[in-house]
């Protein structure tokens, strides 16, 4: 008698009625009619069965704070800066937790098993960093965190700012972070990049900046990102995040530096809610919007993993954390709307961001934890298209979250019947 089983699933791969045999919080097998009895067992009528959402981008400290001291009137990068400037010293560590608390229910609610969350290390107090810290060790059983120390004011422009990070680093955050693009001057940006990488390199960590999130075709950082990584033997485990200025540079320079990209094994992040909204700002008509060239990466196989970034903060007043709005966004945003496109965008917000996090325990394959969401759509397509309702979110092997199955009943005149969404019949 094992713990769970799930019958006649589809899978993103494309496999149709497939069981999933689970036991002790690990998948055992995954196989056509499997002959086992279990304490539970859920039916799905080809019902897709995933790994789980993945944000391997966002802001914990300052999600759920929109309006705190004020709004963002024009909606810049650098307006939401200056605003979260002057809330940091009002902060609590109780205010801290219990919004990232009130998140993290949201992206579980979701089938978000996963966060990679940027954490301000500017206030010398480390006070959001040591509140997220003890907020991990409590959401452990449910949702894994992933903290990177975030030198918002820039590691070189803030000049406490190297210290807190290795500060940060010491107190358990696990990546380093950067924003080079906000140095004062082009030089200092590509001086904290190498800085930042080394300390990566002699405290074997992995890497994770903000990378020229601006609409500056000559913010290049990405290139010395590049170039440190080679230098240091760090493949495959250094991410850029945004690389918004590449929508902006001209096509010659982005097929040298995509080779560069793809060499030393970089992990692109793009934010498409956020970044098609800050970016572009100053232009009239046409205008630009900032999301980096994924199309051309993933041409290139160069892994894109998909990130929220932020909701209802200085930055952004919206979002609910529903990864697959991220999904549906950078479909329409980045024109990807061929199959093996949108199949590489639903792996961008679940496997290759477990992948980019480093999330080896993740995975649909017999030994991996049993971390699972059930969606009510047939496919990665269908589930993008509808941003479909999260039937069961199941940690460990056992249901944590659940959902009804949508269904909109119409009265119209004499008739009252419901709508199916899924298929044209």
């Amino acid at each position: 008698m094992i713990d769970l089983i799930i019958r006649n699933a589809n899978l993103p791969d494309g496999k149709s009625g497939v069981d999933i045999a689970i036991d002790k919080g690990k998948i055992l097998e995954i196989e056509t009619q499997i002959e086992a009895e279990a304490h539970q067992t859920l039916n799905l009528d080809h019902w897709l069965v995933s790994t789980p959402f993945v944000d391997p981008h966002f802001h914990m400290d300052s999600t759920l704070s929109a309006g705190r001291p004020r709004i963002n009137q024009s909606g810049t990068l650098l307006e939401g800066i200056e605003i979260w400037g002057d809330l940091v010293p009002l902060l609590t560590a109780d205010d801290i937790k219990h919004r990232a608390r009130t998140l993290c229910h949201w992206s579980i609610a979701k089938g978000c098993l996963a966060i990679r969350c940027h954490i301000d290390v500017t206030d010398d107090s480390l006070l959001a960093v040591e509140a997220l810290i003890e907020l991990r060790e409590e959401l452990a059983p449910w949702i894994d965190l992933q903290f990177v120390a975030f030198p918002q004011n820039g590691l070189f422009r803030h000049p406490p700012a190297k210290e807190n990070l290795l500060r940060s680093l010491d107190l358990g955050v696990d990546i380093v972070g950067g924003i080079p693009h906000f140095e004062r001057t082009m030089a200092d940006g590509t001086e904290s990049v190498k800085v930042l990488c080394q300390i990566a390199a002699d405290r074997g960590l992995l890497v994770d900046l903000h990378c020229d999130e601006t609409d500056d075709p000559n913010s290049r950082h990405i290139e010395t990102l590049a170039c440190e990584t080679q230098r240091l033997g760090m493949h495959g485990r250094v991410a850029g995040s945004h690389l918004t200025s590449m929508h902006s540079m001209d096509n010659y320079y982005v097929s040298k530096l995509l080779t560069l990209i793809k060499e030393a094994e970089i992990t692109a992040i793009p934010n498409p809610l956020i970044n098609i909204t800050i970016q572009g700002r100053q232009d009239t008509y046409p205008k630009r919007r900032g999301m980096t060239r994924v199309k051309e990466m993933i041409d290139m196989g160069i892994p894109v993993a998909l990130g929220h970034d932020c909701v209802m903060d200085p930055w952004y007043g919206l979002g609910s954390h529903d990864m697959l709005e991220v999904a549906h966004m950078a479909v329409h945003v980045g024109q990807m709307t061929g199959v093996d496109e949108i199949n590489a965008m639903y792996a961008g917000v679940t496997t290759t961001g477990a992948e980019v996090m480093h999330l080896d325990h993740i995975g649909l394959k017999p030994g991996c934890d049993a971390d699972l969401v059930i969606l009510q759509a047939r496919d990665p397509v269908e589930a993008i298209r509808l941003r479909a309702t999260r039937l069961y979110v199941i940690r460990r092997g056992s249901v944590i979250a659940k959902s009804d199955p949508m269904q909109v009943n119409l009265m119209l005149g004499e008739s009252d019947f419901g709508v199916d969404f899924l298929a044209i019949n």
